[in-house]
């Protein structure tokens, strides 16, 4: 869809919003009287019944019956005194729906307790006015009421409008960002001949790690969406492999230790390519991006590359994607080894033959180990080479 299309559908959602809001303030609006002296309902009646549609209720149980079958009342005119159920018992009924911040009402009262205005202002009623009253006094004060509570609700409609809105035009960049980011990070499986079913994994097992870290250690204080940010980022981790000369990263054997040397660079360069982007993307998605493609190949004790750093010094988000990025390697063929088991691939990882993880990234790799097995399995069943 092209831009124009978009804004023409902005302007009619804008234009059904404003016919709304029109019908609203032009037709007859409906208000509530409560009373239990009928002489006093048929004057507010006489008051209001030029400009809206009037219902009675002699006490509190019928006023609430009103309200639940005329959902359309713009405001309640309510006395406190009365027989069965006094308008205490209305406004707590109320209170319970929360309907006072969407419903104003206005206590007409002969009582001039302090105490009992301050109860009432507590439910949040929109005003008192005290009996007697001066009839244009009091349909001025409801009038102003009315409109009040009228356009704040349309500024809510429009808000929720616009949040809608924004909520999709988010999910349709946040989409493209994602397309975009695994095709960069697909080239360099397509340039070793791979089908994209590694980083699919990397981002599913990222995913199921981080939130077992977030279940069983909330001291790492992973959000969902931080947890978001570094699943799409893990989808980079090799990016710097397109920088490794075909003969090393398409050799269909076993590297030499020169040629590892030259490999293990890979991290480096994808770094200094991620550099070249950072304006486009917000800084905590850099930020991670940059940490896992850096230090994905660090481990625990410090034998890792490039900076050979130690425990916590590196990222937990690079923790994360070391582990699965290793037991992806594992139960996938490679030019030069084949398939290792599930089971296998799992007691290797923790047997520390591939290097050491922090106890936490362990633990939670010992919780996730089903959902590891499935995913895998399930992979197995689609060629996405098609």
């Amino acid at each position: 869809m092209n831009l124009r299309g978009l804004n023409d559908m902005e302007e009619q959602k804008i234009v059904i919003v404003e016919e709304e809001v029109n019908k609203v303030m032009t037709e007859r609006q409906k208000i509530l009287i409560v009373d239990d002296e009928e002489v006093n309902r048929a004057i507010l009646e006489n008051l209001f019944n030029d400009q809206y549609d009037i219902v009675q209720a002699a006490n509190g149980k019928e006023a609430i019956g009103q309200i639940e079958a005329n959902e359309d009342l713009v405001l309640i005119l309510l006395d406190i005194v009365m027989p069965e159920m006094d308008g205490f018992g209305v406004l707590e009924y109320m209170k319970s729906k929360d309907m006072i911040q969407h419903l104003p009402v206005i206590l007409i009262t002969s009582e001039t307790v302090r105490n009992s205005e301050d109860r009432a202002y507590a439910y949040g009623i929109a005003d008192v006015i005290h009996k007697p009253f001066y009839p244009d006094i009091v349909k001025r004060r409801a009038g102003n009421i009315v409109e009040l509570y009228q356009n704040k609700h349309n500024m809510e409609v429009r808000l929720k409008e616009q949040e809608i809105e924004i909520l999709a035009q988010q999910k349709k960049i946040q989409d493209n960002n994602e397309f975009m980011i695994d095709a960069l990070s697909s080239v360099v499986e397509f340039r070793s001949s791979e089908t994209g079913e590694h980083i699919r994994r990397i981002k599913y097992f990222t995913r199921i790690l981080l939130k077992y870290m977030e279940k069983y250690f909330p001291k790492y204080g992973l959000t969902k969406s931080q947890i978001d940010a570094i699943a799409r980022a893990s989808a980079l981790h090799d990016i710097g492999k397109i920088g490794i000369p075909d003969a090393i990263l398409l050799k269909p054997a076993r590297l030499t230790p020169e040629e590892f040397e030259v490999i293990k660079k890979h991290s480096v360069i994808g770094c200094e390519i991620l550099e070249k982007f950072r304006k486009s993307q917000s800084d905590e998605f850099y930020r991670y991006c940059y940490e896992i493609c850096r230090w994905h190949h660090e481990r625990w004790d410090g034998n890792g590359y490039p900076d050979h750093l130690v425990g916590d010094q590196i990222p937990i988000s690079a923790q994360i994607v070391s582990i699965v990025d290793v037991y992806d390697a594992l139960v996938s063929e490679r030019v030069y080894k084949g398939v290792y088991g599930n089971s296998l691939a799992y007691q290797m990882i923790l047997s520390g033959e591939c290097g050491q993880f922090s106890p936490d990234v362990l633990e939670c790799f010992q919780l996730a180990k089903e959902d590891f097995f499935n995913i895998v399995e399930v992979i197995k069943m689609f060629d996405f080479a098609n």
